[in-house]
């Protein structure tokens, strides 16, 4: 199935009637940067996934728009898939962020030192608090 440009949701047909039309993302690619942050959920040609998570992290609380952030939501998923993917052998984890919603970042966290596959953190910004639970077991 091929994407089609984003159209209005309904149109005047020229006998007054109206008809449906379905709105699809242009590009797959660029909704899931939108979306997600990243192209692909994972799309790996490496056996080292990275995942980057930028700006605060996002919890239960949206965040103004003019605010980096990312969303606990979109990461969880990201991880799952990770684990999952017999292709991928490990997770690079670069965290930049001056902090964010405790509780959203500890589920991060907790999801990472779960993992079977090796991981390794790098913790950028000012969110150092976050380094210990999220540091190799």
């Amino acid at each position: 199935m091929q994407d089609q440009p984003l159209q209005p949701p309904s149109k005047q047909e020229p006998d007054g009637q109206r008809r449906q039309v379905t709105a699809r993302p242009a590009n797959r690619k660029l909704e899931n940067i939108r979306e997600l942050g990243q192209m692909n959920v994972p799309e790996a040609k490496s056996e080292i996934h990275c995942l980057p998570i930028v700006g605060q992290i996002e919890g239960h609380l949206v965040l103004p728009p003019q605010n980096k952030a990312t969303k606990y939501e979109h990461v969880l998923p990201q991880l799952v898939a990770v684990e999952q993917d017999r292709d991928i052998k490990g997770l690079l984890v670069v965290l930049n962020t001056v902090g964010g919603d405790v509780e959203a970042g500890l589920a991060i966290a907790e999801m990472l030192v779960s993992m079977s596959k090796p991981v390794v953190s790098l913790v950028l910004g000012g969110g150092h608090s976050i380094g210990v639970p999220i540091a190799p077991k």
